[in-house]
């Protein structure tokens, strides 16, 4: 199994900036990207950003300038520094790694419980 740790959902003002962080652990051979989704309530789930693990990003246009995702691969971690915040960025935010373990081989999507971030006007 693959568990994936979030931490750093914050209530903010709106402009200010927080930093996620996830951590994936388990038996765990090779991770092809990981990225974070976020949900609204009444809203469709998105796709907030997302990296290879060879460094190539993708992001929503809604946060193109603002959100920087990164990652450290020895730690299998990433991270989303999220700056000038804005109160529709306000969503439960989501972990997801797609991953092959040890045991199995194929690559498979994993997801954290989600950490809330909530930006006040």
């Amino acid at each position: 199994q693959v568990q994936l740790v979030e931490s750093g959902g914050d209530l903010v003002q709106a402009g200010g900036s927080l930093r996620l962080s996830c951590a994936a652990s388990g038996s765990i051979r090779s991770i092809n990207a990981m990225g974070w989704y976020r949900q609204a309530p009444g809203k469709q789930r998105e796709l907030v950003a997302a990296i290879t693990s060879g460094g190539s990003t993708n992001y929503a246009d809604s946060v193109k300038g603002r959100f920087t995702i990164s990652r450290d691969n020895a730690k299998n971690t990433v991270y989303l520094q999220m700056s000038s915040l804005k109160p529709e960025d306000t969503a439960v935010y989501v972990c997801n790694c797609n991953a092959r373990l040890w045991v199995g081989g194929s690559f498979r999507d994993y997801w954290g419980q989600g950490t809330q971030v909530t930006v006040s006007s």
